[in-house]
Protein backbone atom coordinates (compact mmCIF):
# COMPACT_ATOMS: atom_id res chain seq x y z
CA UNK A 1 0.00 0.00 0.00
CA UNK A 2 0.85 3.54 -0.83
CA UNK A 3 -0.51 4.82 1.83
CA UNK A 4 -4.41 4.82 1.03
CA UNK A 5 -3.54 4.13 -2.42
CA UNK A 6 -3.14 0.17 -3.20
CA UNK A 7 -0.16 -0.91 -4.69
CA UNK A 8 1.26 -4.68 -5.42
CA UNK A 9 4.19 -4.19 -7.57
CA UNK A 10 6.37 -1.55 -7.14
CA UNK A 11 8.48 0.77 -9.56
CA UNK A 12 11.17 -1.29 -9.66
CA UNK A 13 8.89 -4.28 -10.33
CA UNK A 14 8.95 -6.16 -6.92
CA UNK A 15 6.00 -7.26 -4.84
CA UNK A 16 5.11 -5.50 -2.40
CA UNK A 17 1.49 -6.80 -1.81
CA UNK A 18 -1.09 -9.56 -2.49
CA UNK A 19 -1.07 -10.66 -5.84
CA UNK A 20 -4.22 -11.77 -6.98
CA UNK A 21 -4.81 -15.18 -8.88
CA UNK A 22 -4.30 -14.41 -12.45
CA UNK A 23 -3.49 -17.06 -15.22
CA UNK A 24 -0.24 -16.87 -17.05
CA UNK A 25 -2.39 -16.25 -20.55
CA UNK A 26 -3.34 -13.22 -18.55
CA UNK A 27 -0.60 -11.38 -17.57
CA UNK A 28 1.08 -12.07 -21.48
CA UNK A 29 -2.27 -10.88 -22.46
CA UNK A 30 -1.55 -7.32 -20.39
CA UNK A 31 1.52 -7.47 -21.49
CA UNK A 32 1.17 -7.62 -25.13
CA UNK A 33 -1.62 -5.03 -25.34
CA UNK A 34 0.35 -2.67 -23.60
CA UNK A 35 3.13 -3.02 -26.25
CA UNK A 36 0.19 -3.14 -28.90
CA UNK A 37 -0.32 0.63 -27.45
CA UNK A 38 2.98 2.28 -27.62
CA UNK A 39 3.40 0.80 -31.13
CA UNK A 40 0.09 2.33 -32.06
CA UNK A 41 1.07 5.87 -29.85
CA UNK A 42 4.82 5.54 -31.89
CA UNK A 43 3.01 4.70 -35.52
CA UNK A 44 0.41 7.43 -35.33
CA UNK A 45 2.77 9.96 -34.42
CA UNK A 46 4.53 9.28 -37.82
CA UNK A 47 1.18 9.05 -39.54
CA UNK A 48 0.62 12.72 -38.56
CA UNK A 49 3.67 14.50 -38.65
CA UNK A 50 4.12 13.23 -41.97
CA UNK A 51 0.58 14.76 -43.02
CA UNK A 52 -1.27 11.05 -43.65
CA UNK A 53 -3.36 11.60 -40.47
CA UNK A 54 -4.93 14.44 -39.00
CA UNK A 55 -4.47 13.62 -35.24
CA UNK A 56 -4.28 11.02 -32.56
CA UNK A 57 -4.23 11.02 -28.47
CA UNK A 58 -0.72 9.68 -27.25
CA UNK A 59 -1.18 6.93 -24.40
CA UNK A 60 2.51 6.60 -23.19
CA UNK A 61 2.42 6.41 -19.24
CA UNK A 62 -0.90 5.65 -18.75
CA UNK A 63 -1.77 1.89 -20.37
CA UNK A 64 -1.64 0.11 -17.32
CA UNK A 65 -5.36 1.87 -16.08
CA UNK A 66 -6.65 0.50 -19.50
CA UNK A 67 -5.31 -2.82 -19.53
CA UNK A 68 -6.18 -4.01 -15.79
CA UNK A 69 -8.98 -2.98 -16.61
CA UNK A 70 -9.70 -4.76 -19.60
CA UNK A 71 -8.57 -8.08 -18.11
CA UNK A 72 -11.68 -7.74 -15.60
CA UNK A 73 -14.22 -7.17 -18.24
CA UNK A 74 -16.06 -10.58 -20.06
CA UNK A 75 -16.17 -9.73 -23.82
CA UNK A 76 -19.94 -10.37 -25.28
CA UNK A 77 -21.39 -9.49 -21.62
CA UNK A 78 -19.69 -6.52 -20.21
CA UNK A 79 -20.02 -2.78 -22.41
CA UNK A 80 -17.08 -0.56 -22.63
CA UNK A 81 -17.92 3.17 -22.07
CA UNK A 82 -14.61 4.91 -22.92
CA UNK A 83 -12.64 7.95 -22.79
CA UNK A 84 -10.45 8.98 -26.07
CA UNK A 85 -7.51 7.71 -24.08
CA UNK A 86 -8.50 3.86 -23.53
CA UNK A 87 -6.66 2.19 -26.83
CA UNK A 88 -5.20 -0.67 -24.29
CA UNK A 89 -8.81 -2.27 -23.67
CA UNK A 90 -9.36 -2.55 -27.65
CA UNK A 91 -5.98 -4.30 -27.80
CA UNK A 92 -6.39 -6.25 -24.98
CA UNK A 93 -9.75 -7.73 -26.09
CA UNK A 94 -8.26 -8.36 -29.97
CA UNK A 95 -9.91 -5.73 -32.00
CA UNK A 96 -8.53 -5.98 -35.18
CA UNK A 97 -5.32 -3.57 -35.63
CA UNK A 98 -7.01 -2.85 -39.21
CA UNK A 99 -9.98 -1.68 -37.72
CA UNK A 100 -8.28 0.41 -35.25
CA UNK A 101 -6.46 2.25 -38.14
CA UNK A 102 -9.18 2.36 -40.91
CA UNK A 103 -10.58 4.77 -38.59
CA UNK A 104 -6.95 6.71 -37.93
CA UNK A 105 -7.49 7.00 -41.81
CA UNK A 106 -11.03 7.58 -42.06
CA UNK A 107 -11.60 5.24 -45.14
CA UNK A 108 -14.60 3.50 -46.27
CA UNK A 109 -14.15 0.17 -43.76
CA UNK A 110 -14.24 2.89 -40.99
CA UNK A 111 -17.42 1.91 -38.89
CA UNK A 112 -18.18 5.86 -38.90
CA UNK A 113 -17.48 5.82 -42.66
CA UNK A 114 -14.84 9.06 -41.87
CA UNK A 115 -17.85 10.53 -40.07
CA UNK A 116 -16.04 10.30 -36.46
CA UNK A 117 -12.90 12.11 -35.25
CA UNK A 118 -9.59 9.77 -35.83
CA UNK A 119 -9.75 7.77 -32.04
CA UNK A 120 -12.99 7.59 -31.79
CA UNK A 121 -13.63 4.10 -32.77
CA UNK A 122 -16.67 2.10 -31.90
CA UNK A 123 -17.34 -1.93 -31.71
CA UNK A 124 -20.01 -4.41 -30.99
CA UNK A 125 -17.98 -7.57 -31.45
CA UNK A 126 -15.40 -8.64 -29.77
CA UNK A 127 -16.14 -6.31 -27.01
CA UNK A 128 -18.92 -4.35 -26.43
CA UNK A 129 -17.67 -0.14 -27.32
CA UNK A 130 -19.53 2.44 -27.27
CA UNK A 131 -18.68 5.19 -29.41
CA UNK A 132 -16.08 7.04 -28.23
CA UNK A 133 -17.31 11.40 -27.74
CA UNK A 134 -14.56 14.30 -27.38
CA UNK A 135 -17.04 16.18 -25.42
CA UNK A 136 -16.19 15.47 -21.57
CA UNK A 137 -18.33 13.10 -19.23
CA UNK A 138 -20.78 12.38 -21.77
CA UNK A 139 -19.51 8.72 -21.35
CA UNK A 140 -20.52 8.81 -17.60
CA UNK A 141 -24.64 8.99 -17.79
CA UNK A 142 -24.54 6.77 -21.26
CA UNK A 143 -22.77 3.81 -19.32
CA UNK A 144 -25.61 4.36 -16.24
CA UNK A 145 -28.33 4.01 -18.76
CA UNK A 146 -26.63 0.95 -20.31
CA UNK A 147 -26.12 -0.48 -16.66
CA UNK A 148 -29.89 0.42 -15.68
CA UNK A 149 -31.11 -1.24 -19.15
CA UNK A 150 -29.16 -4.23 -17.97
CA UNK A 151 -30.27 -4.32 -14.52
CA UNK A 152 -33.98 -4.17 -15.79
CA UNK A 153 -33.73 -7.08 -18.34
CA UNK A 154 -31.92 -9.20 -15.76
CA UNK A 155 -28.68 -9.34 -18.01
CA UNK A 156 -25.18 -10.12 -16.04
CA UNK A 157 -22.98 -7.57 -17.67
CA UNK A 158 -21.52 -4.56 -16.08
CA UNK A 159 -20.68 -0.93 -17.77
CA UNK A 160 -17.12 0.30 -17.08
CA UNK A 161 -17.42 4.08 -17.89
CA UNK A 162 -13.64 5.69 -18.19
CA UNK A 163 -12.90 8.96 -18.09
CA UNK A 164 -9.71 11.61 -17.01
CA UNK A 165 -9.39 13.92 -14.20
CA UNK A 166 -10.56 16.82 -15.46
CA UNK A 167 -14.31 15.04 -16.06
CA UNK A 168 -14.65 14.85 -12.70
CA UNK A 169 -15.61 19.15 -13.17
CA UNK A 170 -18.75 18.17 -15.42
CA UNK A 171 -22.22 18.43 -14.84
CA UNK A 172 -21.73 14.69 -16.69
CA UNK A 173 -19.78 13.00 -13.58
CA UNK A 174 -21.65 14.59 -10.81
CA UNK A 175 -24.94 13.49 -12.52
CA UNK A 176 -24.30 10.43 -13.63
CA UNK A 177 -22.66 9.03 -10.45
CA UNK A 178 -26.02 10.77 -8.36
CA UNK A 179 -27.93 8.91 -11.25
CA UNK A 180 -26.10 5.79 -10.31
CA UNK A 181 -25.75 5.85 -6.42
CA UNK A 182 -29.14 6.55 -6.34
CA UNK A 183 -30.82 3.36 -8.73
CA UNK A 184 -27.53 1.15 -7.68
CA UNK A 185 -27.12 -0.10 -11.10
CA UNK A 186 -23.87 -2.18 -12.42
CA UNK A 187 -21.64 0.03 -13.36
CA UNK A 188 -17.82 0.84 -12.63
CA UNK A 189 -16.63 4.32 -13.02
CA UNK A 190 -12.58 4.23 -13.40
CA UNK A 191 -10.86 7.70 -13.53
CA UNK A 192 -7.20 7.74 -15.35
CA UNK A 193 -6.49 10.61 -13.18
CA UNK A 194 -3.19 11.28 -15.07
CA UNK A 195 -2.68 14.88 -13.48
CA UNK A 196 -3.28 16.88 -16.46
CA UNK A 197 -6.72 18.14 -18.49
CA UNK A 198 -4.98 19.23 -21.47
CA UNK A 199 -2.52 21.98 -19.63
CA UNK A 200 -4.73 22.37 -16.22
CA UNK A 201 -3.07 20.33 -13.10
CA UNK A 202 -4.80 18.08 -10.86
CA UNK A 203 -4.97 20.98 -7.85
CA UNK A 204 -6.53 23.43 -10.19
CA UNK A 205 -9.62 20.68 -10.67
CA UNK A 206 -10.50 20.10 -7.47
CA UNK A 207 -10.17 21.02 -3.88
CA UNK A 208 -10.91 17.63 -2.80
CA UNK A 209 -7.97 15.54 -1.38
CA UNK A 210 -8.34 12.48 -3.53
CA UNK A 211 -10.77 12.22 -6.76
CA UNK A 212 -12.53 8.45 -5.24
CA UNK A 213 -13.57 10.61 -2.00
CA UNK A 214 -16.19 12.45 -4.37
CA UNK A 215 -18.22 9.13 -4.34
CA UNK A 216 -19.20 9.33 -0.57
CA UNK A 217 -21.36 12.35 -1.59
CA UNK A 218 -23.53 10.00 -3.86
CA UNK A 219 -23.49 6.81 -1.20
CA UNK A 220 -21.07 4.87 -3.74
CA UNK A 221 -17.45 3.28 -2.46
CA UNK A 222 -14.35 4.88 -3.36
CA UNK A 223 -11.14 3.35 -4.17
CA UNK A 224 -7.33 4.90 -5.19
CA UNK A 225 -5.00 2.34 -6.89
CA UNK A 226 -1.73 2.66 -8.39
CA UNK A 227 -2.67 3.28 -11.97
CA UNK A 228 0.91 2.24 -13.20
CA UNK A 229 0.48 -1.08 -11.83
CA UNK A 230 -1.55 -2.95 -13.74
CA UNK A 231 -2.21 -6.01 -11.49
CA UNK A 232 -3.42 -3.63 -8.79
CA UNK A 233 -5.83 -1.82 -11.04
CA UNK A 234 -6.83 -5.40 -12.35
CA UNK A 235 -7.35 -6.54 -8.20
CA UNK A 236 -9.64 -3.10 -7.64
CA UNK A 237 -11.64 -3.42 -10.84
CA UNK A 238 -12.18 -7.12 -10.86
CA UNK A 239 -13.49 -6.09 -7.08
CA UNK A 240 -15.69 -3.42 -8.37
CA UNK A 241 -16.84 -5.81 -11.20
CA UNK A 242 -17.53 -8.75 -9.04
CA UNK A 243 -19.59 -6.02 -6.50
CA UNK A 244 -21.86 -4.78 -9.37
CA UNK A 245 -22.66 -8.42 -10.65
CA UNK A 246 -23.61 -8.83 -7.19
CA UNK A 247 -26.25 -6.44 -7.42
CA UNK A 248 -24.10 -4.27 -4.86
CA UNK A 249 -23.77 -1.49 -7.18
CA UNK A 250 -21.44 0.58 -8.59
CA UNK A 251 -17.83 1.40 -7.26
CA UNK A 252 -15.55 4.53 -7.98
CA UNK A 253 -11.98 3.80 -8.76
CA UNK A 254 -9.34 6.37 -9.24
CA UNK A 255 -5.99 5.15 -10.90
CA UNK A 256 -3.22 7.43 -10.34
CA UNK A 257 -0.87 7.74 -12.91
CA UNK A 258 0.81 10.42 -15.40
CA UNK A 259 0.32 11.56 -19.17
CA UNK A 260 3.84 11.38 -20.55
CA UNK A 261 3.45 12.75 -23.59
CA UNK A 262 0.79 15.47 -24.77
CA UNK A 263 -2.82 15.39 -24.70
CA UNK A 264 -2.87 15.03 -28.38
CA UNK A 265 -0.57 15.13 -31.27
CA UNK A 266 -1.08 19.28 -31.89
CA UNK A 267 -0.25 19.44 -28.03
CA UNK A 268 3.54 20.13 -26.93
CA UNK A 269 3.68 19.34 -22.82
CA UNK A 270 7.09 20.77 -22.81
CA UNK A 271 5.51 24.14 -22.58
CA UNK A 272 3.40 23.93 -19.02
CA UNK A 273 4.59 20.03 -17.63
CA UNK A 274 7.83 20.54 -15.48
CA UNK A 275 10.89 18.44 -16.63
CA UNK A 276 12.14 17.41 -12.93
CA UNK A 277 7.78 15.81 -13.06
CA UNK A 278 8.52 13.91 -16.18
CA UNK A 279 11.45 12.34 -14.75
CA UNK A 280 10.14 11.60 -11.60
CA UNK A 281 7.33 9.47 -12.96
CA UNK A 282 9.48 8.04 -15.91
CA UNK A 283 11.26 5.93 -13.00
CA UNK A 284 7.01 3.94 -12.58
CA UNK A 285 7.20 3.28 -16.35
CA UNK A 286 3.90 0.58 -16.04
CA UNK A 287 5.07 -1.80 -18.82
CA UNK A 288 8.92 -1.45 -17.59
CA UNK A 289 7.68 -2.36 -13.95
CA UNK A 290 5.39 -4.97 -15.64
CA UNK A 291 7.84 -6.63 -17.41
CA UNK A 292 10.95 -6.53 -14.56
CA UNK A 293 7.95 -8.85 -12.37
CA UNK A 294 6.97 -10.95 -15.58
CA UNK A 295 10.76 -11.77 -15.77
CA UNK A 296 10.96 -12.41 -12.22
CA UNK A 297 7.96 -14.56 -12.00
CA UNK A 298 9.72 -16.41 -15.18
CA UNK A 299 7.01 -16.23 -17.23
CA UNK A 300 9.12 -14.04 -20.16
CA UNK A 301 12.93 -13.66 -20.86
CA UNK A 302 14.79 -10.53 -22.48
CA UNK A 303 14.57 -12.16 -25.99
CA UNK A 304 11.02 -12.48 -25.44
CA UNK A 305 10.36 -9.12 -24.57
CA UNK A 306 12.76 -8.30 -27.98
CA UNK A 307 10.91 -10.59 -30.52
CA UNK A 308 7.55 -9.38 -28.68
CA UNK A 309 8.37 -5.62 -29.58
CA UNK A 310 9.30 -6.34 -32.88
CA UNK A 311 6.30 -8.07 -33.67
CA UNK A 312 4.30 -5.63 -32.22
CA UNK A 313 5.29 -2.69 -34.13
CA UNK A 314 5.67 -4.59 -37.76
CA UNK A 315 2.25 -5.85 -36.93
CA UNK A 316 0.96 -2.37 -36.34
CA UNK A 317 2.89 -1.28 -39.70
CA UNK A 318 1.12 -3.71 -41.31
CA UNK A 319 -2.33 -2.57 -40.25
CA UNK A 320 -1.39 0.92 -41.06
CA UNK A 321 -0.13 -0.01 -44.58
CA UNK A 322 -3.46 -1.87 -44.87
CA UNK A 323 -5.99 0.99 -44.23
CA UNK A 324 -4.27 3.76 -45.67
CA UNK A 325 -4.26 2.04 -49.37
CA UNK A 326 -8.11 1.41 -48.81
CA UNK A 327 -10.19 3.91 -50.58
CA UNK A 328 -12.33 7.02 -48.88
CA UNK A 329 -16.29 6.41 -47.97
CA UNK A 330 -18.60 7.64 -51.12
CA UNK A 331 -20.47 10.73 -50.79
CA UNK A 332 -23.61 8.55 -50.47
CA UNK A 333 -22.49 7.02 -47.71
CA UNK A 334 -23.31 10.79 -45.97
CA UNK A 335 -27.32 9.96 -46.20
CA UNK A 336 -27.19 6.32 -44.93
CA UNK A 337 -27.16 4.96 -41.67
CA UNK A 338 -30.11 7.54 -40.68
CA UNK A 339 -33.31 4.96 -41.93
CA UNK A 340 -33.29 1.15 -42.83
CA UNK A 341 -34.98 2.40 -46.32
CA UNK A 342 -33.52 5.46 -47.30
CA UNK A 343 -36.78 7.61 -48.39
CA UNK A 344 -37.47 9.13 -51.69
CA UNK A 345 -36.60 12.73 -50.88
CA UNK A 346 -33.26 11.81 -49.47
CA UNK A 347 -32.62 9.41 -52.37
CA UNK A 348 -33.12 12.79 -54.79
CA UNK A 349 -30.79 14.81 -52.85
CA UNK A 350 -28.16 12.34 -52.82
CA UNK A 351 -28.25 11.90 -56.44
CA UNK A 352 -28.40 16.14 -57.10
CA UNK A 353 -25.49 16.14 -54.62
CA UNK A 354 -23.14 13.83 -56.16
CA UNK A 355 -24.23 15.30 -59.60
CA UNK A 356 -23.82 18.53 -58.21
CA UNK A 357 -19.81 17.52 -57.08
CA UNK A 358 -18.86 15.54 -59.76
CA UNK A 359 -20.06 18.58 -62.12
CA UNK A 360 -17.93 21.00 -61.06
CA UNK A 361 -14.52 18.37 -61.29
CA UNK A 362 -13.99 18.65 -57.00
CA UNK A 363 -12.65 15.34 -57.00
CA UNK A 364 -15.91 13.40 -56.80
CA UNK A 365 -16.97 11.03 -59.99
CA UNK A 366 -20.38 10.28 -61.07
CA UNK A 367 -20.45 7.29 -58.83
CA UNK A 368 -19.49 9.47 -55.33
CA UNK A 369 -16.30 7.97 -55.08
CA UNK A 370 -13.29 10.23 -54.08
CA UNK A 371 -9.61 10.05 -55.43
CA UNK A 372 -7.04 8.16 -53.47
Amino acid sequence: MMGDTLQIIDPDGKKVGTVPRVKREVLLRMHRAMVYTRAFDDRCMKLQRTGKIGFSIPNLGVEGVSVGAAAALEPGTDWVCPSYRDFAIAFYHDVPLVHMMDNMFGNQDDFSKGRQMPVHWTFLDPIRWLSISSPLGTQIPHAVGVALAMKRKNEEGVALAVFGDGTTSTAGFHSGLNFAGVLGVPVVFLCQNNQWAISCPIEKQSASETIAQKGEAYGIPGVRVDGNDVIAVYKVVAIAVKRARAGEGPTLIEAVTMRMGGHSTSDDPSRYVPDELIEEWKEKDPRARLEVWLQTEGHLNAEDLERIDQECAQQMADAAKAAGAKARPTLDTVFTDVYQTTPQHLTRQRDWCIGHHSSRGEEVNEKGEFPL
